[in-house]
C-alpha cells in the first residue's frame, strides 16, 4: 500500500511510533512502520530501502534509545541520501549523538518532552501535511468531499489579514524584520491559520523559544 511518511524509531519507543502512527493515519496520512508492514519472510533490509523510496518523509523518534541505535542511524543515513525530509520528533531531551548530528544537526525539531502528547502529535500533523500539501484541518477524504461540494467557495480559504499581522508582529519578536518574508512564503502553502503557524514555528531553532511563540499566536487568535 502506498505511504507518505516513513517512522524511524527504537524498539524501546513503539508505544510513541503507534501513536504517531494512529494520529496521521486517521487524517489520511499512510505511514511505513516496521515490524507492522514487513511481511513474513521478507529480507528486513530490503524492506526498509524499498519503503523509503516509496516514501517522501522520514519521521524520527528521537530518544536515548534511538540515539544510540545504529539501525535508526542507518535509516536516517539512507533518508539524507534519497532526498527525503528529515523531521525528528523529541521525546528525552539528550545530547545529539555525534553519528546522528552529521546527519541531522541542521535540521529543524519538533519537541515533545513536555506537555500533553496529543498536542505534540497535533503539530506533527499539521507539519506533515504542509510538506505534503495538503490542509491539516481535516483528514484528506473529507477535504477532496468538501471541495467536490462547493468548488466555487475559494475565498474562505484564505488567512485573514489581520491574522497575518498579528502572527507576524509575534515572529519578529524572535526572529527580527525577516518574519515579514517568512510569513508571506509559508502563507501562500498554508491552508489554515494552525497550519501557518505551525510551519512558521519550524524558522525557530530553540525549542523553548518555539514553544513559547505557538502558544502566544494560539492565545491571541483564540
Amino acid at each position: 500500500m502506498a505511504h507518505d511518511v516513513f517512522l524511524s524509531h527504537s524498539h524501546v519507543d513503539k508505544v510513541y511510533a503507534d501513536a504517531i502512527c494512529h494520529k496521521l493515519e486517521a487524517n489520511g496520512i499512510r505511514c511505513w512502520v516496521a515490524p507492522r508492514d514487513i511481511r513474513p519472510s521478507e529480507d528486513w533490509a530490503e524492506a526498509i530501502i524499498t519503503a523509503m523510496d516509496n516514501a517522501r518523509i522520514l519521521v524520527l523518534v528521537f530518544s536515548s534509545s534511538s540515539n544510540s541505535s545504529p539501525q535508526v542511524r542507518r535509516e536516517v543515513e539512507r533518508a539524507v541520501n534519497k532526498g527525503l525530509h528529515v523531521l525528528p520528533l523529541r521525546i528525552e531531551n539528550v545530547p545529539l549523538s555525534k553519528s546522528l548530528e552529521y546527519f541531522i544537526s541542521t535540521q529543524h525539531w519538533l519537541d515533545a518532552i513536555d506537555g500533553e502528547l496529543d498536542f505534540h502529535l497535533g503539530q506533527l500533523h499539521a507539519c506533515i501535511a504542509l510538506l505534503l500539501d495538503r490542509g491539516a484541518e481535516q483528514p484528506a477524504p473529507a477535504k477532496a468531499a468538501a471541495a467536490a461540494a462547493a468548488p466555487l467557495v475559494l475565498a474562505e480559504a484564505a488567512i485573514a489579514p489581520h491574522v497575518l499581522a498579528k502572527v507576524e508582529s509575534l515572529l519578529a519578536q524572535v526572529v527580527g524584520p525577516i518574519a515579514k518574508h517568512l510569513v508571506k512564503r509559508c502563507a501562500a502553502g498554508a491552508a489554515s491559520a494552525h497550519a501557518l503557524i505551525t510551519a512558521l514555528s519550524l524558522e525557530i531553532d530553540d525549542g523553548h523559544e518555539r514553544q513559547q511563540f505557538v502558544a502566544r499566536c494560539n492565545a491571541a487568535l483564540a
